[in-house]
């Protein structure tokens, strides 16, 4: 290798593993080439901002080359003290060097072992040349600076940092209050004369940065009698009030919200509507689906509007099947489904349990660049690299794209719902003709999907041969780490247990915990855990599928599936609640009877 210096080094190494391709790298050269040497960034920075290269596979590298040493903070002790020793170094920091270790993402992490007097300063991107400026207000004599890897990092500065929301601190120093004529009919101009006048704008830039940092998967804004908007939070499946807005037309806070969507149209009040925004917030690009749709009110003057906005936020998409959580014989099932070259693979459950999330990671355990990997979803909410999607539209609808999916020439397919007889039947003539299939149905349990498949009026002997496996699916909320506290086990609780399902000896070698609520939970509770029902299609269980009369008898495929070793969603959630992860209480009200 000829002489070079250190940047083409990282560029040689990162093409020689596959990081990036030539043509990416002799790109990002030829920008780093261009800027001024004084302002001039490294290849590696380059490469992740200007050509989206994934971030942590470039500064690992980077970091290696430099001789940074990495730290993995799940092998760091993160208890209440060593977050108290972090934010005293944060606290002496001026607002503004706050604001560039925000942007900058690098914190101290603890002081070394070997070193008392040294500051260990972690950071995502270690080569950052604002972390010397940042460090030195620090108040330490020596510091050094470690990689860690920016998902990582910033889930600790979620812990240490509250981050201020620059829109809402606007809304709090003006006056939002929306005078309103009751006699008069909506007069558009003046709406849109007092919405200038408002800080109704910052208000709802506000309310989707905000829902980003809390981690909602949801936002929910209904117009209410009375010049009243209420603002709602879905976080880890509950709905949270987050605001309440008093003395404004609702259709001014509604017609805010459309300005803001691609795809809808404002002065409609009287038809559902979808669309999309896309924000940059804390350094990552956010989409929320927009979802409007007119509701009735006692109030014949306004005209009320529903609006959801669902938050994309592709950092919480799961690309490795191991952190799925699938437990027992449900992870060797469905590795054991997603390796035939053939087939269709089912997951079951009720809106917002996790099914796309599911298949989003088995897809990309099987994508490989040498297979064509199509997509039919309405609408696309995460962008799967190595997949086409394909764009559904006023002139392509989904019924038209099924069909034409099969001119394609596809390996793999994703069908995000399996909605109707055509739909269903095109997908097992995918699976029947050599293709693996992925899609979803919205049914109770794992062996009502053969039922519902059925009465779709697709033939027994076709689903019996095309499906791999059924997966049914539920999320539940997990408890804090913080605050759970094991639970003291009377009489009465240890009859109920054993009803429940629990054997003696389950109970014996487990701590059962309940919900206690701290300043850093909900409740007692914080995240959520999937529970599944993997119903693979064995041999015994085809044969009853194709033995069907008149009816599906899902009873005998539930018995024959259990002695193959199918755990039911109950019994994945009394795993999860002898992991001291969940409650018995949580279970029942997210199951249903086996």
């Amino acid at each position: 290798m000829p002489d070079v210096d250190i940047t083409d080094k990282i560029g040689y190494t990162l093409l020689k593993k596959g990081i990036v391709d030539y043509e990416t790298l002799e790109k990002s050269l030829q920008v780093r080439d261009s800027e001024e040497k004084k302002t001039r960034r490294n290849l590696g920075q380059i490469l992740v901002k200007d050509f989206n290269v994934d971030h942590d596979a470039v500064f690992s590298e980077v970091a290696s080359l430099y001789a940074f040493r990495e730290i993995h903070l799940n092998d760091e002790v993160l208890n209440i003290e060593r977050i108290e020793f972090i934010k005293k170094y944060l606290d002496v920091l001026p607002d503004n060097y706050k604001d560039l270790l925000i942007q900058t993402k690098v914190l101290p992490l603890r002081l070394d072992e070997k070193q008392p007097d040294k500051l260990i300063v972690i950071a995502c991107d270690p080569t950052d040349r604002n972390i010397p400026v940042i460090a030195r207000h620090f108040g330490v004599k020596k510091y050094e600076v470690c990689y860690c890897r920016r998902k990582e990092l910033e889930g600790l500065m979620e812990q240490v940092i509250q981050l201020e929301n620059e829109f809402l601190k606007l809304v709090s120093t003006s006056e939002i209050d929306i005078a309103v004529d009751e006699e008069a009919l909506l007069d558009e101009e003046a709406l849109e004369s007092e919405i200038s006048k408002s800080a109704l704008v910052n208000l709802v830039e506000g309310l989707l940065v905000e829902a980003v940092r809390q981690g909602a998967s949801d936002v929910h804004i209904i117009g209410k009698e009375g010049n009243r908007t209420e603002f709602f939070f879905r976080i880890d499946g509950n709905l949270i009030q987050w605001y309440v807005q008093e003395s404004t037309m609702p259709e001014a806070i509604a017609a805010v919200v459309k300005d803001r969507s691609k795809n809808v149209d404002r002065f409609e009040r009287e038809s559902s509507q979808d669309g999309f925004i896309q924000r940059m917030i804390d350094g990552q690009q956010i989409r929320f689906r927009v979802s409007i749709m007119p509701i009735v009110g006692v109030d014949i003057k306004h005209k009320f509007e529903s609006i959801v906005i669902r938050v994309l936020d592709n950092r919480k998409v799961i690309t490795d099947l191991n952190k799925l959580g699938l437990q027992g014989p449900a992870k060797d099932f469905f590795y054991k489904a997603i390796s035939k070259p053939q087939g269709i693979v089912i997951l079951t459950g009720p809106t917002g349990s996790g099914k796309s999330t599911t298949l989003i990671a088995a897809l990309h355990q099987v994508i490989d660049p040498t297979l064509n990997v199509l997509t039919v979803e309405e609408p696309v909410e995460y962008i799967i690299k190595g997949a086409r999607q394909l764009k559904i539209g006023p002139k392509m609808d989904f019924d038209q794209a099924i069909r034409g999916i099969l001119r394609h020439d596809p390996d793999i397919v994703l069908v995000g719902e399996m909605r109707d007889k055509i739909t269903a039947e095109i997908a097992i003539k995918l699976a029947n003709t050599g293709h693996l299939t992925f899609s979803t149905l919205h049914t109770n349990d794992a062996p009502s999907a053969v039922t519902r498949l059925y009465k779709m009026g697709v033939e027994p002997f076709l689903i019996a041969y095309a499906i791999n496996i059924v997966v049914a699916q539920r999320l539940v909320r997990t408890l804090c780490l913080e605050c759970k506290k094991p639970m003291e086990m009377k009489t009465k609780d240890h009859d109920i247990y054993i009803k429940f399902g629990f054997t003696e000896e389950m109970m014996r070698r487990s701590t059962f915990y309940e919900a206690i609520g701290c300043d850093k939970c909900s409740g007692g509770w914080k995240g959520r855990a999937a529970i599944h029902e993997a119903l693979y299609f064995t041999r015994e269980i085809q044969q009853i599928v194709v033995s069907s009369g008149q009816e599906i008898d899902e009873n005998a495929i539930r018995s024959q599936a259990t002695k193959d070793g199918m755990w039911t969603l109950r019994r994945s959630g009394m795993e999860r609640m002898m992991q001291g992860v969940t409650t018995l209480e949580e279970i029942i009200a997210t199951t249903t009877e086996d």
